[in-house]
């Protein structure tokens, strides 16, 4: 629990975000994991023999591209909104130029609510047709995400649509990091955990 609160501390202070009063537990983690259980599925861990032959070690990839929205973001999408009041599962609104929005949209679904989702300009069109099946309302704004951020923020400080962030959320870290739950699940004498961020 001390090297989650402090790398998740160092993350927060390094993007200039005020820090959760209460930091995620292993336990908060595993009750995350049964919420969100059902709604994204386990993904396999396959080995990649090609790396782990240059590299000398046994390399696996967790393969979250086989969530039904392609990515894992709609872990933490869920986890969020299904903590919502009902009242404030009647407006949530959410800017991304895809994976969370795909997410985002899936969650709202699958918690019987329409999504908001502001998106640029130049998103991909499989992303936003993907988001738009999903059943969200895809509002197209900026040409790049910055403006679209913006533009979906103001639309919650109007409306009082809950705003649902990408990562910077307790409830959405807590989402996201089930990965690693499964991943020490299926591998349990993992060594290291490398994880890419856009």
């Amino acid at each position: 629990d001390f090297c989650l609160s402090r790398g998740l501390g160092d993350v927060y202070k390094r993007q200039g975000l005020a820090m959760p009063q209460k930091l995620p537990t292993l336990d908060d983690f595993l009750a995350t994991h049964e919420n969100v259980r059902g709604i994204a599925i386990e993904t396999p861990l396959l080995p990649s023999h090609w790396l782990s032959e240059q590299v000398g070690s046994e390399i696996w990839f967790k393969c979250e591209s086989l969530q039904r929205t392609g990515a894992y973001k709609i872990r933490g999408a869920y986890n969020m909104i299904s903590q919502l009041s009902e009242d404030e599962k009647k407006r949530v609104v959410a800017a991304s130029a895809g994976n969370h929005a795909q997410g985002v949209a899936l969650a709202a679904q699958k918690l019987g609510i329409k999504a908001t989702i502001y998106m640029p300009v130049g998103a991909s069109l499989p992303k936003y047709q993907a988001t738009l099946g999903y059943g969200a309302n895809v509002v197209l704004s900026g040409a790049i995400f910055d403006e679209t951020l913006v533009a979906a923020k103001e639309f919650s400080a109007q409306t009082g649509a809950v705003f649902i962030p990408p990562f910077d959320h307790v409830d959405i870290v807590r989402g996201q990091g089930t990965v690693a739950l499964e991943i020490m699940d299926q591998l349990p004498d993992v060594d290291n955990i490398v994880v890419c961020l856009g």
